[in-house]
């Protein structure tokens, strides 16, 4: 059980530090701010390979703690993100929040399937 939180904090400790250094330059493209983006795209890419490699390769179970929950956990932010949305809406660009949210949670959800299928190449899908 200890050596189970400490794959979790290892992992949470690891998945902060990056999303502090991502989110804090303020990336924008256009009028879109990106930042969160890059997080959220990147950690659902690493989840969706790392289950993948993780069921179909049998790994300890515990990289689930620390890669999952871990450190995806904290990459990724449904906060920051609500937060960014709204200050789109609130300055009437109603389209870039539209746009902003089908970026954040389509391009999430591809990107999980793309880690999946990357992975699946690499090994043979068995």
């Amino acid at each position: 059980m200890k050596l189970d939180i400490l794959y979790l904090a290892i992992g949470a400790i690891l998945g902060t530090l990056l999303r502090y250094r991502i989110t804090g330059e303020h990336l924008f493209f256009n009028s879109v701010p990106i930042s969160v983006l890059i997080v959220n795209l990147t950690g659902s890419f690493i989840l969706g390979l790392s289950m993948t490699a993780i069921t179909r390769l049998g790994l300890d179970p515990r990289y689930t703690l620390f890669i999952g929950i871990g450190f995806c956990g904290a990459l990724t932010t449904m906060s920051s993100f609500a937060f960014e949305t709204m200050g789109l809406i609130d300055l009437g660009t109603i389209l870039l929040a539209v746009l902003d949210i089908l970026l954040n949670v389509g391009g999430s959800i591809l990107a999980v399937f793309a880690g999946r299928a990357v992975l699946l190449l690499l090994i043979g899908a068995r």
